[in-house]
């Protein structure tokens, strides 16, 4: 095979005939949004479902304007701009791999200490929508109550220099200060990231930040701008060299390729008061129920990926596909899902939980996905607080089983240690590392000084079941292994509520 051309507008006609790539005009495509974190996840949710549209001659006025504020941003920008903002989604799925290029995103700001570039673009009438995908950790939220905490020094030094904001927020709310004051009608702020209500927090941080520094702001942006809560589905593992040849072996020298596996959703409350594209041409659901549809997405999926990151991450397991072919860990996501997830998933959808439960399994045990544990395991002092933690909580207060659940935890402790089973060293994988490793090797003697995080636990850390069945099962498991705690999980009756 020769070798590819780099991506960029000038080489797509150079592309292998199986290679779909945008049948818009590019130059015609107009911006409509900025999106602050232009992450793989974006590039294959997002961005893909405004590509479906475009390339059906939709939505031409919705072009995606990139942002960030971290260094990394910037890395990822110039990546892009080297090929005219281009980059290729390559399908895993188990019939088959194949390949596409998307073309949304068609600028991309600098990313500069103070914003100016940024806040300008959002300035710009022509943006109706500002989204982002920042991670829960990107939010400035109290670890337990998951409300604004605004004592954070990035926040307080926004607060004292707006004119020069260091956050995705303070840029934001420099924005729409500078709308209202040219009276230009706000944009729509859109959360895409995995965070129950996100579109709720955006707006606890957004005008909670904006009354800090002008009250009257904030009333403003409470009256006047829409923050619609939203799901956002897709497993998207991380690009590194097994990525970048799989985009190669599809005949597309890409320096930021995206894989993904076949599976999206996206449902969203129909709130935007600057407009939207028609996302639900290309698929998209817009309800009034996204609650329901999140809490299932969010506790199945979301949660049953910690809970199968932390025993395959000390058993040296290198990919969730691998997880899944582990049988006990296989059993012990099944048994945790169907009693102890499902009955606090509400049946609103259109699925049956116990059918999500299915979908979710052969999600993560095709064999096509490269997805890390490591990834997946990634911040996991902001992952179990937002999709296990709240299930034990409900669990306690209305009498339903949590023995797996307390396991789950007890693992995710015994990770946090920092050594395998095989004796190798869990390299750092959280914010948090060095303050969850000398807890974790304080509670391999003293279990519950693991529990005494209360900025994640709280009142879980009071009930006296709880933190029994945490106990035990974290000596169980320093004791007999990981192997077998999870056969005595597995093969023990299930619990009657």
């Amino acid at each position: 095979m020769t070798h590819p051309s780099p991506l960029s507008a000038q080489t797509l006609g150079d592309l292998p005939q199986q290679v779909q790539r945008p049948t818009y005009d590019r130059s015609s495509v107009t911006p409509g949004i900025v999106h602050i974190g232009v992450g793989n996840f974006h590039r294959a949710h997002q961005a893909w479902y405004l590509h479906r549209l475009m390339q059906n001659g939709l939505a031409l006025d919705w072009g995606i304007i990139g942002a960030g504020v971290c260094n990394f941003d910037e890395e990822q920008r110039a990546r892009l701009a080297r090929q005219d903002y281009l980059y290729s989604l390559v399908e895993l799925a188990p019939a088959g791999t194949s390949a596409e290029v998307i073309g949304t995103l068609i600028g991309f700001c600098p990313v500069e200490a103070d914003n100016k570039s940024l806040i300008r673009q959002m300035s710009d009438p022509q943006i109706r929508i500002v989204s982002m995908t920042v991670t829960e950790g990107g939010y400035f939220l109290d670890p337990a109550t998951k409300r604004f905490a605004p004592d954070a020094v990035d926040i307080q030094h926004d607060v004292q220099a707006p004119d020069r904001p260091r956050t995705a927020f303070g840029a934001i709310i420099a924005a729409l200060r500078a709308r209202r004051d040219a009276g230009i009608a706000p944009f729509t702020c859109l959360s895409c990231d995995n965070l129950p209500g996100n579109g709720d927090i955006m707006k606890d941080v957004v005008t909670g930040f904006a009354r800090l520094i002008d009250p009257d702001l904030g009333h403003w942006i409470e009256q006047n701008v829409s923050f619609p809560n939203s799901m956002v589905d897709c497993i998207v593992p991380a690009t590194g060299p097994r990525e970048r040849a799989l985009a190669h072996d599809c005949g597309i020298d890409d320096a930021a390729p995206v894989t993904h596996e076949s599976f999206r959703q996206w449902v969203l409350e129909d709130r935007f008061c600057a407009g939207r594209p028609p996302w639900e041409q290309a698929g998209a659901v817009f309800s009034d129920r996204v609650h329901d549809y999140e809490a299932m997405k969010l506790r199945i999926l979301n949660g049953g990926h910690q809970i199968i990151a932390a025993p395959a991450e000390i058993l040296a397991l290198e990919t969730i596909a691998d997880a899944m072919r582990h049988p006990l860990i296989h059993a012990f996501f099944r048994k945790i899902a169907l009693d102890e997830l499902v009955p606090h998933v509400a049946g609103a959808t259109d699925m049956a939980p116990r059918d999500y439960v299915d979908l979710i399994d052969k999600r993560f045990s095709n064999p096509a996905m490269c997805d890390t544990v490591r990834r997946v395991a990634f911040d996991g002092s902001s992952r179990h607080t937002g999709a296990v933690l709240p299930v034990i909580r409900e669990a306690i207060s209305t009498g339903h089983p949590f023995e797996g659940l307390a396991l789950s935890q007890a693992l995710w402790a015994r990770m946090c240690q920092g050594t395998r089973e095989d004796g190798s060293e869990i390299a750092p994988n959280d914010p948090l590392w060095d303050d969850l490793t000398a807890r974790a090797t304080v509670a391999r003697q003293t279990p519950q000084v693991w529990l005494d995080h209360r900025q994640f636990y709280g009142s879980i850390a009071d009930d006296a079941g709880f933190r029994s069945a945490f106990s035990r099962w974290l000596i169980r498991l320093y004791d007999d292994g990981v192997a077998a705690t999870l056969d005595a999980y597995v093969r023990a009756p299930s619990a009657k509520t």
